[in-house]
């Protein structure tokens, strides 16, 4: 009888290369294992101090079409999110301003996008510089080369002439609108010293008026001469003295406000010489409540002052880049304490 057939086990030999190939996915497994519980274990002990909205965004170009409407833009369409703040200051400023722009970034306004951040938490305030383009090209690559140091910029797509300062104030207003869900929207030039933690103050009091103008209130002659700087060549629909409104270096409007003024079509409201005026004009029109603060245009620094400007010299700091240093050196500009307005 035949012997039955043994059982034969064939054990695969593992070659040296196999043994290093296991070994380097187990090592690989382990370190990534080790990673996870280490990025885990630090999101926990060490949470994020970023804002808990959407984080605000970065330099930005705007466009809009002639209804008014954005359409484009580095991320505006799409059902993007609005950074949340309490107020949004755009700082007007123009191609021969960069030495303005270095005096703000070298006094009251931070340098840097996290000092950009830090003003922001401590007053709630988010602040760009905010600019139209041109055809120079030389000038749109020094600017740029601006945008990659600092990056605290809104791009406008209209033309940076001063003769269309009401269209882009207009453009600004629709802009910082699409990226920013504020309370208050500050129009502010580059030529003014100015206190934000004490304009947020002042924008954060309670009103029972949702819809609000906020700004050093004046009135004054109309000018008909074509050689003053501030001629108005509808002088005939106003009249010899403007009505009541708001001087032109910073003054703020509210959400409400805003919100109607971004629905209009571009050329559906009369747009005057110049953009104080302009807005004015469109307030009037608006069941708005105006109100007047001097603080924001003070001639010198005080516990109250907002805004410090050479009023009624200049429209503005006389000498700007010379004069910010210089009050920014006062300790009564820069480092006083903020005191109750004397307003209320």
């Amino acid at each position: 009888m035949p012997s039955s057939p043994r059982l034969k086990l064939f054990h695969a030999r593992t070659s040296p290369s196999t043994r290093r190939s296991t070994s380097l996915i187990v090592l690989t497994s382990l370190a990534i294992g080790l990673f996870g519980f280490i990025f885990g274990l630090s999101a926990v002990i060490f949470p994020s101090r970023t804002c808990l909205t959407n984080s605000p965004p970065k330099t930005v170009k705007v466009v809009w079409d002639v209804a008014g409407n954005s359409n484009g833009g580095n991320g505006l369409s799409g059902g993007v999110k609005r950074h949340k703040v309490m107020g949004f200051v755009g700082i007007q400023t123009g191609f021969g301003s960069a030495g303005r722009r270095r005096a703000l970034r070298n006094t009251w306004m931070p340098s840097d996008p996290e000092g950009l951040r830090r003003l922001e938490e401590s007053t709630g305030l988010a602040i760009r510089f905010i600019i139209g383009k041109t055809k120079d090209e030389a000038k749109m690559a020094e600017l740029r080369r601006e945008i990659a140091e600092y990056d605290d910029f809104i791009l406008l797509d209209i033309e940076e002439e001063y003769s269309k300062l009401p269209y882009k104030t207009l453009a600004f207003f629709k802009a910082a609108y699409a990226l920013y869900d504020s309370e208050f929207y500050v129009k502010a030039d580059d030529d003014i010293y100015l206190r934000p933690d004490r304009l947020s103050l002042l924008l954060a009091k309670e009103r029972s008026h949702s819809q609000t103008y906020i700004g050093c209130l004046k009135k004054g002659p109309v000018f008909t001469d074509p050689k003053l700087k501030w001629y108005e060549p509808l002088a005939d629909l106003l009249g010899k003295e403007y009505f009541l409104h708001a001087y032109g270096p910073i003054y703020a409007l509210s959400a409400d406000v805003v919100t109607s003024l971004v629905a209009l079509k571009n050329n559906s409201f009369r747009m005057f010489s110049n953009e104080d005026v302009t807005i004015g004009a469109w307030m009037l029109a608006m069941n708005v409540n105006h109100e007047n603060h001097k603080t924001l245009c003070e001639r010198e620094c005080s516990p109250y002052s907002i805004a410090v400007w050479d009023i009624p010299k200049c429209s503005g700091l006389c000498n700007p880049e010379k004069r910010m240093l210089e009050l920014h050196k006062i300790e009564s500009c820069s480092k006083s304490p903020t005191l109750p307005s004397e307003e209320e």
